[in-house]
């Protein structure tokens, strides 16, 4: 399934076929947009306690650690989500946020009918389809059977190992002001991992904050891996969330999923490791 639907396609679909639509926006502005205007039947999820683990130390693990397998099949158990079902997500971020991290977790559990609506909740909005404040109850479901993580994720001492082995390729996506270390508005030391190079998950998006199509995305990351294999490409960002829109991305390019690292800058910069900082 192309993992981008689009609002005009959601718009379209409603009345043609049964899917389960998840509001991913997050944080308290989160809870009060979705309690205030939501897309009509979505049912929310918070990024905090829904698709990540909620850690006093970040140098073990980073900001969003992933949940474990049997707290995520309890909550996909209470959003009504078994094997079968359609999903569609969005989130107000352009998908960047909780959505794309949704995304990857129901991917990595293998899951195969899941799809990010194309420029978010405002989007969808102004493409015709219904809002209301209505909030939304579920009748929970069993929980949803997961063997095991199925996309590859790497820990802090692999990218450690690799990131300056040029057979290898780290891709930070963070704003380049962060990237260089200009500022860090969230994270306690500004900079990049050494031999990280920056490739901002905005590049994915048009100046109307949609994905760019297939094609152009196809050509920005096949440039950028220079042939290296997906095994040998590592994606990460500020804590291992806004690094799955850089895999969703790809994905929606048509290209094999690489490595994720869930810690990301929030983990290595509190290990005492090695950091770039860009002619400063």
């Amino acid at each position: 399934m192309i993992p981008i639907i689009k609002p005009s396609e959601l718009v379209a679909l409603q009345n043609k076929e049964k899917f389960i639509l998840i509001d991913a926006r997050t944080g308290a502005e989160g809870n009060k947009n979705y309690a205030e205007l939501h897309l009509k039947n979505a049912f929310h999820i918070n990024l905090e306690f829904d698709l990540a683990v909620k850690n006093s130390d970040p140098a073990k693990g980073g900001r969003h650690p992933l949940p474990d397998l049997d707290t995520f099949s309890e909550m996909l158990g209470k959003a009504g989500i078994n094997r079968n079902s359609y999903v569609i997500i969005y989130d107000d971020k352009n998908g960047s946020n909780a959505a794309a991290r949704l995304w990857w977790m129901l991917k990595s559990i293998g899951h195969t009918k899941v799809q990010v609506i194309d420029g978010g909740f405002n989007q969808a909005i102004a493409a015709g389809f219904p809002a209301d404040s209505e909030k939304v109850i579920v009748t929970t479901i069993p929980s949803y059977k997961i063997n095991h993580w199925k996309l590859p994720v790497v820990t802090i001492d692999e990218v450690e190992k690799v990131s300056q082995d040029k057979n290898f390729l780290v891709i930070d996506v963070r704003s380049s002001e962060r990237y260089k270390g200009v500022t860090e508005p969230i994270d306690l030391i500004a900079g990049h991992i050494p031999g990280a190079v920056n490739l901002p998950f905005t590049e994915n998006l048009d100046n109307k904050g949609f994905f760019k199509s297939p094609e152009e995305l196809k050509l920005i990351y096949e440039k950028a891996l220079e042939n290296r294999t997906p095994e040998n490409v590592i994606v990460h960002c500020g804590s291992g969330v806004t690094a799955c829109h850089t895999l969703l991305a790809m994905n929606y390019a048509g290209m094999e999923i690489p490595n994720l690292y869930v810690g990301s800058w929030s983990e290595w910069s509190r290990t005492n490791r090695p950091i770039d900082k860009d002619n400063l």
